[in-house]
């Protein structure tokens, strides 16, 4: 049986772990090309490399360039137009998160995260969609968050970061839509992943809490479900993005959180 994403080439930031994985596993799944992006241990990449080209049948290709810089994005991107002709898939998921009063925010880390969740997006974007006009076809995918659509206290980058993307998701999903290309972004609540459980101590320290309490009465005090989402959830919502019963489906926002946003 022939599979859905034959033939096409997905580029995902941060896709070594995580959030960013799942979605290359499920596009791999249908025989896509993946670009994985991100960072950690050089065996375990590989070992994943691996496994996504025996799931798609097609080739799997490594990245490790720095998305906080503009040149090595550009880098990357002609890395896979080189390998594949260009990227069918873009999904921007790389991020990071820091937690703490405005007043004590650190402007580097200010710097980061707007750098990484917000500008990279920019620039790997505006260096896909030519290739993608040029096929009549394309899925832009953004990684937002419920942080897209609400705020927390001591979150003022990854908010404003998150919240910028939606507005540039939706902008860049009208110039696209004579062409054959979506641009959505999905919102997840809280997913059990290393960004979230990476930033419990920050959290702990910036409310005086203990982690069991920043797990029950910070992170999921706000998802009605009172359970985290999962990587396989989101992923799914990507896969359907990228399917043909989702051609009339851009500019949106697809909240995937528990009901947080309801409230």
């Amino acid at each position: 049986m022939s599979k859905s994403l034959s033939g096409k080439t997905a580029l995902i930031t941060g896709s070594t772990s995580g959030i960013g994985l799942a979605y290359a596993k499920v596009l791999a799944g249908e025989g896509a090309n993946v670009v994985i992006n991100g960072f950690g241990d050089a065996d375990a990449i590989e070992k994943e490399r691996l496994g996504l080209e025996a799931l798609s049948g097609a080739k799997a290709q490594y990245s490790g360039h720095d998305l906080t810089k503009p040149d090595e994005i550009e880098a990357m991107m002609a890395q896979a137009a080189e390998a594949f002709g260009g990227v069918d898939i873009l999904i921007n998921n790389a991020g990071t998160q820091h937690v703490a009063p405005v007043e004590d925010f650190p402007v580097d880390k200010w710097n980061l995260i707007i750098a990484l969740n917000l500008t990279s997006a920019f620039h790997t974007t505006r260096l896909a969609v030519p290739y993608m006009k040029s096929k009549k076809w394309g899925r832009i995918i953004q990684t937002a968050s419920a942080h897209s659509l609400a705020a927390s206290p001591f979150k003022s980058a990854y908010v404003t970061a998150k919240h910028g993307l939606a507005g540039f998701t939706k902008t860049v999903a009208l110039e696209v839509a004579t062409f054959g290309i979506t641009a959505n972004c999905i919102s997840p609540g809280y997913v059990w992943t290393p960004l979230v459980e990476n930033q419990i101590p920050d959290t702990m320290k910036a409310r005086g809490l203990t982690r069991e309490q920043v797990i029950n009465d910070v992170l999921l005090a706000g998802q009605p479900t009172k359970e985290f989402v999962t990587v396989d959830q989101v992923a799914a919502m990507a896969l359907f993005l990228c399917s043909d019963a989702a051609a009339s489906i851009t500019g949106a926002n697809m909240s995937i959180d528990g009901g947080w946003t309801a409230q």
